[in-house]
């Protein structure tokens, strides 16, 4: 695991080795150091090899396009794209030595339907989608396969603050606009990061091998397109 918060890292360990027999170690990295954390990580791909990487990293400020400011858009494209980049070069030697490789991206639907208000985020993502899609015509000749996961409405904090945000500039209450998102959903709820994650790791399993550079919403069917 690869974070820049320690104690949640400890956490988040010390909870998925509960009964698992599984060993679980972590990585304290800050994107906005690129330079350490590439030497991490390839310090880390110098004592083992690394079969999958899950690249999921925090959607920026939401807000309208017409009032972001260009440093958010740096910021955004230096944290999701310029950093996967980074861990993607670290992790491929090992990858293609092993001749088995994953690459998974937890991106947005935005990338198929712009959000509203995420002006930013929507510029970010669909950039994330088209730097996974060449890395995966560029290796899958070496068995390593590159796909994202759009992840629709799901029980996180980010949903949260999303929906906060939505109530507070429309003057609707938190439960109001909260329904209004799970009646855009054809289940009628919001997902379960479980359901989510799930996803991942079906797509990090040789049962995925021969899937390849796809954008595979779990949304509930939220995503009006194909």
């Amino acid at each position: 695991m690869l974070a820049r918060t320690e104690s949640a890292l400890l956490e988040s360990v010390a909870a998925l080795a509960t009964g698992s027999g599984q060993q679980h170690g972590y990585i304290v990295a800050d994107f906005s150091d690129p330079a350490a954390l590439a030497e991490k990580v390839r310090a880390l791909c110098e004592t083992r090899t690394i079969h999958v990487l899950v690249n999921n990293t925090g959607g920026p400020p939401g807000g309208p396009i017409l009032e972001a400011d260009a440093g958010a858009f740096l910021a955004a494209y230096h944290n999701h794209l310029i950093c996967n980049q980074l861990l993607a070069q670290a992790v491929l030697p090992g990858m293609k030595a092993a001749g088995y490789g994953r690459i998974i991206n937890i991106i947005s639907t935005s990338v198929k339907e712009p959000l509203d208000n995420l002006g930013v985020s929507n510029s970010t993502r669909w950039a994330v989608a088209g730097w996974a899609k060449t890395w995966a015509n560029e290796a899958g000749r070496f068995g390593i396969t590159v796909n994202n996961v759009l992840p629709g409405y799901t029980g996180t904090g980010r949903l949260t603050e999303i929906i906060e945000k939505r109530a507070s500039s429309t003057g609707k209450s938190v439960e109001a606009v909260e329904e209004q998102f799970k009646n855009n959903v054809p289940l009628r709820r919001f997902a379960e990061p479980s359901e989510v994650a799930a996803a991942v790791a079906f797509l990090a399993s040789p049962a995925a091998g021969y899937i390849n550079g796809v954008n595979l919403p779990v949304d509930g069917g939220r995503t009006r397109s194909l």
